[in-house]
């Protein structure tokens, strides 16, 4: 029988976490998670001799009242918080030896910082799922059933191997304060291409607030609203925070139109906003310790010069309350240009904090062919997969390469993807295996007019896009009814080009026929709460929510499952090896039901059966493709005309209205 504690009393927000967390499946939208606060969650394993990786609770807030059957070894670290044994107060930072039956009582957070992390010897014995035991919660897996714990629970402890215990030293605890100095570099979407040189110099000067709608999936932050150094961002959306979606890092100072988030790790792995900066990887885990109404600076630090994440003692610097600086990189993070072998298309690498790159491919504009580039790539590099190497992310017309930055330094990353690039062939002969894959459509379904009623009572009233979605879609396009909208959508055939845009295995695609490209903006701010597989159109994109969650896409409807909660069962339509239904280069089509329909069709693919989703095997070749917009020229163009007629009448209403104002 294994040893158990008992949790008599959960506290608001405790979870199980390990480090680094869940990793390799950023591509397809499964964030790391993890603590949010690694160092105090790993120095608190290695007071009781574990390792750093093994599983312990994360507590926000307040702490549990934890009850031991067997003789162990405890510590508690992080936010600053009384502790105590059988009542009696006990110290942080140490090794605490508890007998059999005696309580740990883990009490409030004080002035100081918001997570508490406590490891027990020999770690906890919690969920294994997809190579973590780390506490998803919007997803509802790992650690305890997939949800935070509760009075009652009783947890396992695990076996990791346990090593020395030690006092962890004054001078090698985190410092904490009120007002913070966050460590970020330039990158990767700066001044002057998104943001004004004003702009930045806001950023770097100004002490934002910490807003209290901030959780694990990032933190909101209140501060100067940026002048911007463009009108609007093309096809990827009116506003000018809108990009064509790239992958984010852990991190990223994440501009959802004028509102500012620094993305945690339990964040979005893909999205169409722009990142002016991004917190270095040893200073990350202060976004765990920001609480409602501390300030944040950002201090601008060189990449090369930021200390190592792999550090625990004092070459992480976080006994520094301040950021020591001699200033930033000065490329706006643009790590450096070349071209394709063909001299074509230009490509851009980006900085994305000190341990990734973004690889860019041509013109901000939607080309298939870019995405093919991007898909040559990555087959390319995980191929040979690099040591070092951590995770490949594709987006609409980038990569992101992310790695270990102790193992692989940005330097050495950037020569070798500029080498990867001069011996990739042509990608303007890609054929790829592309399956149809039709699922229901629930038009303008209730769940999504709930969640409009949600946001408009509790986030903004008079935006462009309330009461009505698909009134808004018609008018941004030039459509005379929605009738129109609804004729165009159920029409289109959408091409997968990237998974997890919202969460896991949300696809963001493209309908192949550039008629059928219905443009749109995102919400400004985004919404707070997106029911789940609703489906939204945003810039030239079409997503299907995975999981309930933020969002910003515009509403038409909503359908069936995308990821399959019963993995590793299966459900119909979902590949036994893994819980994502669609993959890259799908391609979606849309049939109609009623709302009643899809209620019944959802229990269905819940409980293990239906035959919602129907599924083709097929291809898609970019060269029949490049006929099919040869042939239709003319049409696709006069279409497009009307519709960018459109759009910049929306635009000029706005302007009218103040939506641009400084």
């Amino acid at each position: 029988m294994s040893t158990t504690m008992e949790i008599l009393r959960a506290g608001p927000l405790t979870t199980i976490q390990d480090w680094p967390g869940r990793m390799g499946y950023w591509k397809v939208g499964v964030p790391p998670s993890g603590p949010m606060d690694d160092l105090s969650f790993r120095l608190a394993n290695l007071a009781v001799g574990n390792p750093d990786s093994a599983a312990g609770l994360e507590a926000t807030m307040a702490g549990p009242r934890i009850r031991f059957d067997e003789p162990t070894v405890v510590a508690v670290t992080g936010a600053p918080v009384p502790v105590t044994v059988d009542g009696k107060p006990m110290p942080q930072w140490v090794p605490l030896h508890l007998a059999a039956g005696q309580v740990l009582d883990v009490g409030m957070v004080g002035e100081f910082g918001l997570r508490v992390y406590i490891a027990v010897g020999g770690g906890l014995d919690a969920e294994e799922y997809l190579g973590s035991r780390s506490t998803f919660t919007m997803g509802r897996f790992g650690g305890h059933d997939g949800r935070n714990l509760a009075d009652g629970d009783m947890l396992a402890l695990g076996s990791a191997p346990t090593g020395l215990i030690t006092r962890i030293l004054t001078e090698e605890q985190p410092a904490l304060t009120n007002a913070w100095e966050l460590a970020v570099t330039v990158g990767p979407h700066s001044a002057p291409e998104f943001f004004t040189p004003a702009d930045i110099d806001d950023l770097m000067s100004t002490p934002y607030e910490v807003h209290f709608n901030s959780d694990r999936t990032g933190v909101r932050l209140v501060g100067p609203k940026p002048r911007w150094a463009r009108t609007d961002g093309g096809e990827a959306g009116l506003h000018p925070s809108n990009i064509h979606d790239n992958a984010y890092s852990v991190g990223a100072l994440d501009f959802t139109g004028d509102t500012p988030i620094l993305l945690g790790p339990d964040g979005p792995s893909l999205g169409g906003f722009v990142c002016p900066v991004t917190v270095v990887a040893a200073d990350r885990w202060k976004l765990g310790q920001l609480k409602p109404g501390d300030t944040v600076r950002f201090v601008a630090v060189r990449a090369e010069q930021a200390a190592s994440p792999a550090e625990l003692g004092l070459g992480r610097r976080a006994h520094f309350a301040h950021v020591i600086s001699a200033g930033g990189d000065t490329d706006n993070g643009i790590l450096g240009r070349t071209t394709t072998a063909d001299g074509a298309t230009e490509v851009t690498y980006r900085r994305s904090g000190d341990d990734n790159i973004l690889v860019e491919y041509g013109d901000m504009r939607l080309d298939l062919a870019l995405r093919a580039r991007v898909h040559a790539l990555a087959e390319r590099i995980a191929a040979e997969s690099p040591t070092g190497l951590v995770d490949l992310t594709p987006g609409i017309r980038s990569l992101q390469v992310k790695a270990d930055p102790g193992v692989w330094s940005q330097a050495a990353m950037l020569d070798w993807l500029t080498e990867c690039e001069s011996q990739l062939p042509s990608a303007g002969d890609l054929v790829v295996p592309s399956r149809v894959v039709e699922l229901p459509l629930s038009w303008d379904d209730p769940a999504t007019r709930e969640a409009i009623e949600r946001y408009m009572l509790g986030v903004r009233s008079d935006a462009p896009w309330c009461p009505w979605n698909i009134e808004f879609i018609r008018r941004m396009n030039g459509l005379d009814s929605v009738d129109d909208v609804h004729r165009i959508v159920f029409d289109a055939e959408y091409l997968v080009l990237g998974l997890g845009d919202v969460y896991l295995g949300a696809p963001v695609a493209v309908p192949l026929d550039p008629r059928h490209r219905l443009v749109t903006t995102k919400y400004n701010p985004a919404r707070t709460w997106t029911p789940e597989n609703a489906v939204g159109i945003g810039g030239a994109y079409m997503c299907i929510y995975g999981m309930e969650g933020p969002g910003g896409y515009q509403f038409v409807g909503r359908t069936t499952q995308v990821w399959n909660h019963r993995h590793p069962q299966t459900a119909p339509g979902f590949d036994a090896e893994h819980p994502w239904l669609l993959r890259f280069f799908d391609r979606i089509r849309w049939y109609p039901v009623s709302a009643e329909e899809l209620l019944d069709m959802r229990a269905d693919v819940a409980a293990g059966r239906g035959d919602s989703t129907r599924i083709t095997d097929g291809i898609f070749s970019l060269g029949a493709h490049q006929q099919f917009l040869d042939d239709n020229a003319e049409s696709i163009a006069a279409t497009r005309g009307v519709m960018e007629e459109a759009r910049a009448e929306e635009r000029q209403r706005w302007s009218q209205k103040g939506e641009f104002a400084a």
